[in-house]
């Protein structure tokens, strides 16, 4: 079945009328052994990847979060703390950036892109213009992102089903994080009893 690549002349006149300017992509450093597991991973199985984003602005700061997950379901998020003004938009414009920087440089082809953001969703699939000044460049820079993949979907998730990314984002808005400075995301687990019954040990008889 063959996936349809993003497409429309909406977004071909607005190539025309706002050329490409330089854009300074996302400063973050995506560790090596992940695109080392990307490579095993496309070679077991289904190539096609999926990544959630979100942004996240309140009176703390502004984060963004973005999550990759492999066709045999690994996740490999990535939060960045922004340092500069943004609207919440922008921040979701950030989040979706930033996630296929990571995506291009793990060397992924194949992505379905999810997000609760209409105003990236609907333009990028060419069913919306967008109109804001300060969104026009990020659109015209994700669509040269779009450009990298072999083929690549959009679709727009409600906000409850796109919590792991608000999380990320809202967790490095209430982090302290020096600039230049990096912090590894904690392995996230879910647990059924409290943490002391692991110590117990069950009986020979099956008694505890």
């Amino acid at each position: 079945m063959t996936r349809k690549v993003v497409k429309g002349s909406i977004i071909t006149d607005l190539l025309v009328e706002y050329p490409i300017e330089e854009y300074e992509a996302l400063d973050f450093e995506f560790p090596n052994e992940y695109v080392n597991i990307v490579e095993e991973e496309i070679g077991e199985q289904s190539d096609i990847w999926q990544m959630y984003f979100d942004g996240v602005v309140n009176l703390s700061g502004s984060g963004i979060g973005s999550v990759l997950v492999s066709p045999s379901g690994k996740h490999f998020p990535i939060a960045v703390k922004l340092k500069f003004e943004c609207t919440n938009n922008v921040a979701k414009y950030e989040a979706c950036v930033s996630g296929l920087q990571a995506a291009i440089e793990m060397k992924i082809k194949k992505l379905e892109v999810y997000g609760d953001s209409v105003l990236i969703i609907y333009p990028v699939k060419g069913e919306w213009q967008t109109r804001d000044p300060k969104l026009i460049p990020y659109e015209k820079y994700l669509i040269e992102l779009i450009k990298k993949f072999n083929e690549i979907t959009f679709t727009h998730l409600s906000r409850d089903k796109n919590q792991f990314a608000n999380v990320l984002a809202t967790l490095v808005v209430m982090a302290q994080i020096e600039e230049g400075k990096g912090v590894h995301i904690l392995l996230i687990k879910a647990r059924d009893n409290p943490a002391y019954c692991l110590m117990i040990e069950e009986e020979v008889d099956g008694k505890p």
